[in-house]
């Protein structure tokens, strides 16, 4: 592309000649420069001053505005967002001039319009579309919703005359304003408005109430409505925008547009949008084949990439807040980082957006008309072209068609709709082919066999299914179809159909989930593999269906769980939730609780395809729980009243299976909390934020808990502070004073750790823990007591018949703990390498290394330990018990009674 022509191109443009004539003595009255809200005023009232009225003066600042911007633009190539900035700047101008002239004219004949308690109702002016986005383009109507906050009368005149109902006084501002910008007079007009958006289009009344919008969002608000309203912003008067009333309607918008769950039932909708556009566009250039040309509205013009970059933010806006912003390269940017689109494909689409919203800004700087369509005639498509840098027409046109065919692909990719015939879905059977919308349920059982049918037949009379809408009738029924071809083909297991059946019955009313699964095959496909690979995970999509998205990629299975990156989404999501003013306790208690879910979610769908080892699992579940106890401390901290600093001096140690990196699902998390301040409150303070800790993790809302938390392991029990300072905690481990701990504690020190704190508590923290563990005793006594403590754990496990419990029978994994436990505390003195928190395993190495017991006994013993860790995890996954028969682990058995009997020197029963 090239600029080095030394013609001035704005002089083509009829419309800026036409302006150039008309207001030859007026264009010096703009400053130089790109036409900014700061410029506008000072040429407004410069107008105004020459004798022009309101409604003039706002005409000729347009017509100047626009000539400024199609000089720069063709000259110099002005940035997109300059002059889209400048026009929605002309555009908020405007309309707050026109509100205060209709507001004084109507205050004057019927008074102030006033709310219960007497003071002035407020109005909300909300830009809808480009301009709520600030985007508009440069010969763009502006779509308007008023929004008033209170019913009501005005106060009337002075001799008590005039009152009139709040809305009938706002319906004669609508009508002003359109008078001083819409009308079109001899010098123009300043915008065309639009007033179709609002709630019951042009039959709905002019302005309407903030109850009343709530209310139609509630019980009439359409699917594609929620796309007008995704860029919705409140822009006048300038005294609302910010306001309470502007931060109410915020809050009655966001939920009407992003759902909690997510939302594929958008699809069909944005599809049947489109599909009314595309035939109004057919009609439209009917015997007018230059109208195919259409840069917003044909195949791959603007229309398709704001509808797959919205259709994107609606589905999972309500998941990920950060997704809540208005203009469409800043969402593009976003969807990148959610990972909801790659990289090249947003760059790709920014590109394709930037180039055709120029080509739409030349073709209407041509003659001020609001067209999208390239133009016939060979002079205007050239200067259109050499405008943008092309030295030829031809040259312009395939760069127009290499953007527009990128963006009809990705457009055709996501929102195309669902394939005719399903991914596996390949039958000889007729039948089974036939349309999921022919269907009702007795041809549907008709298709079926086995359990499935018999499942399924419980649907003729279930009120659910009956209440269905018949649009989810027939997607339930298109699932049912799709997932008896799978189970006929082989690809799926009855017993995954049936549990299918089962996990989706109580959730239709959620009718988003069917939509998912109809949208996405893959999805369907891998909720069968994980259904029919264990009982749990059912139960657990049961209670926490949102995260049924998370399998939708196949990068996520690969991959492991990173917790900075966790770390680093969640408090993206922090940050836009606090930006739309949504940062309350049950947003921020929810999004912990969907993020959590989510990440159980990928783990679980890894773990039950084979991509990752027991060990791993347990690994990534504990760096979840950490992240976790991490993030919800700091945002708790925030969040506490009578806290006294920027952060706080204080740490969780964690104990058990977290302690040890062995989380597993479902797990308790057994912590302790500690606190280093000498602040006089200190023990109040951090009381209450312990307090409010275990509250957020633990307490039940609609998206579930987070966590059990059990302290029962701090100094003294359930009978001890719920936080102490780090003081008393060391001396109780370290046996300094009268209240010190037992030997069950020390036991349980070996596997400690310091999940949350500085680094100065970090290592404070492990070196009583070293301290502690590599203290000299009494091997006869410790051994008695371990032997003991033992006992009371086997009585209070007994096993009936001739099972073996994996964790509690003789030689089962806690026999091989104890031991390990023992070594620990009797021998670390000697040994400083068994005082490393790295697991059984590694430690049963370990003490086979140092010759504290013969070789394999160790290593077979750490062999045992992995596989009783392996069955009791599959059972727990299918929710069987964890005792099997005699011959199942009688290897594993006898190597954990050989270590018994290496480390205490005596059998024990089997």
């Amino acid at each position: 592309m090239t600029r080095n022509s030394p013609v001035s191109w704005s002089d083509r443009s009829r419309f800026a000649q036409r302006i150039r004539r008309r207001y030859a003595a007026e264009l010096a009255l703009l400053p130089v420069g790109a036409p900014n809200k700061e410029l506008l005023e000072p040429l407004f009232l410069a107008l105004r001053a020459q004798g022009a009225d309101a409604g003039s003066a706002l005409r000729m600042t347009r017509q100047l505005v626009l000539e400024r911007l199609l000089c720069l633009d063709c000259e110099v190539a002005l940035e997109l967002k300059v002059v889209t900035g400048c026009m929605t700047d002309l555009a908020e101008f405007a309309l707050c001039q026109a509100f205060d002239a209709a507001s004084r004219a109507l205050d004057d004949a019927h008074g102030e319009p006033l709310n219960p308690q007497g003071q002035r109702a407020s109005l909300c002016i909300v830009g809808m579309g480009k301009l709520g986005a600030r985007e508009l383009n440069v010969s763009s109507d502006i779509d308007l919703i008023y929004v008033y906050d209170h019913d009501g009368d005005t106060a009337g005149t002075n001799n008590g005359r005039g009152r009139i109902s709040n809305q009938e006084y706002f319906g004669k501002l609508v009508r002003a304003m359109f008078a001083l910008l819409g009308e079109t007079t001899e010098h123009g007009f300043v915008f065309r408005v639009d007033l179709a958006l609002r709630p019951n289009g042009n039959s709905g009344p002019p302005a309407v109430s903030l109850s009343a919008l709530e209310e139609y969002f509630h019980v009439q608000g359409r699917e594609w409505e929620r796309f007008a309203w995704l860029k919705s912003r409140v822009l006048a008067p300038a005294g609302v925008v910010g306001s309470a009333f502007a931060l109410q309607l915020r809050a009655a918008v966001a939920p009407f547009v992003f759902r909690r769950y997510l939302d594929y039932s958008v699809f069909d909708a944005l599809r049947i949008l489109h599909r009314q556009i595309r035939d109004h566009a057919s009609k439209r250039s009917a015997g007018h084949p230059e109208r195919n040309n259409d840069v917003k509205l044909s195949r791959g013009g603007i229309r398709e990439i704001e509808f797959t970059v919205q259709l994107l933010q609606v589905v999972r806006g309500g998941q990920f807040p950060e997704l809540r912003t208005r203009p469409t390269l800043s969402a593009l940017e976003r969807l990148v980082k959610a990972e909801l689109m790659d990289a090249p494909t947003a760059q790709g689409l920014a590109k394709a957006y930037v180039f055709l919203r120029q080509v739409e800004h030349r073709i209407q700087y041509l003659d001020d008309q609001q067209t999208h369509l390239l133009p016939t005639d060979d002079a205007d498509l050239g200067w259109i072209a050499h405008t943008l840098g092309f030295a030829q027409s031809s040259d312009f046109l395939a760069q127009l068609d290499t953007h527009r065919e990128l963006v009809a692909q990705e457009f055709d990719a996501l929102l195309g709709g669902p394939p005719k015939t399903c991914n596996g879905c390949s039958s000889g059977s007729k039948d089974a082919a036939a349309p999921a919308s022919d269907l009702d349920i007795d041809t549907l059982l008709a298709l079926l066999h086995g359990a499935v049918k018999d499942r399924v037949a419980l649907w003729r009379t279930h009120p659910r299914v009956v209440a269905l809408r018949d649009e989810s009738r027939v997607r339930l029924f298109k699932l049912v179809q799709r997932t008896a071809q799978w189970v006929a083909d082989g690809s799926a297991s009855e017993e995954a159909a049936v549990r299918l059946v089962d996990w989706i019955e109580p959730l239709l009313r959620r009718e988003s989930y069917l939509a998912l699964l109809v949208e996405r095959p893959g999805v369907h496909q891998r909720l069968l593999r994980i259904l029919g690979a264990a009982r749990w995970p059912a139960r657990y999509f049961l209670k926490h269906p949102g995260g049924i998205d998370e399998l939708a990629g196949s990068a996520m299975v690969a991959e492991r769980f990173d917790a900075a990156v966790f770390e680093s989404d969640l408090e993206r999501r922090l940050t836009a939730l606090k930006l739309s003013g949504e940062d309350d306790e049950e947003n921020l208690l929810n999004l912990l609780r969907r993020a959590h879910h989510a990440e159980v979610f990928r783990t679980l769908a890894r773990d039950v395809e084979g991509r990752i080892t027991v060990e791993q699992v347990a690994d990534d579940l504990s760096a979840l729980a950490e992240v976790l106890l991490r993030i919800t401390t700091r945002w708790c901290w925030a969040r506490l009243k009578s806290r006294h600093g920027e952060t706080p001096r204080f740490a969780i140690i964690a104990y058990g299976k977290l302690g040890g990196k062995e989380l597993g699902y479902g797990s308790d998390l057994d912590i302790v909390f500690v606190y280093d301040d000498e602040d006089e409150r200190a023990g109040e303070v951090y009381a209450a934020l312990v307090r409010k800790l275990i509250n957020w993790l633990t307490v039940k809302t609609s998206e579930g808990d987070v966590y059990e938390i059990d302290t029962a392991l701090r100094p003294n029990g359930n009978s001890g502070l719920l936080v102490s300072t780090f003081t008393a905690y060391a001396n109780y481990q370290q046996q300094r004073g009268s209240n010190t701990a037992w030997t069950w504690e020390h036991q349980a020190m070996t596997r400690a750790r310091c999940v949350f704190g500085s680094s100065e508590l970090h290592a404070r923290f492990e070196a009583v823990r070293q301290a502690v563990i590599s203290s000299q005793r009494d091997r006869t006594a410790l051994h008695d007591e371990i032997v003991a403590m033992r006992e009371k754990v086997r009585s209070g496990h007994p096993i009936k018949g001739d099972y073996f419990d994996v964790k509690h029978s003789a030689g089962g994994m806690v026999d091989i703990e104890f031991a390990v436990q023992f070594l620990v505390l009797s021998e670390g003195h000697r040994h400083p390498e068994l005082l490393d928190n790295v697991g059984n395993i590694a430690l049963l190495q370990r003490v086979q290394d140092c010759g504290l017991i013969a070789a394999p006994i160790g290593a077979h013993a750490a062999s045992a330990y992995r596989t009783l860790r392996q069955i009791q995890h599959r059972a727990r996954l299918n929710e069987e018990p964890t005792q099997v028969g005699p011959d199942v682990a009688a290897q594993e058995q006898a190597a954990g009674l050989a270590l018994w009997v290496a480390v205490f020197g005596a059998t024990i029963q089997p």
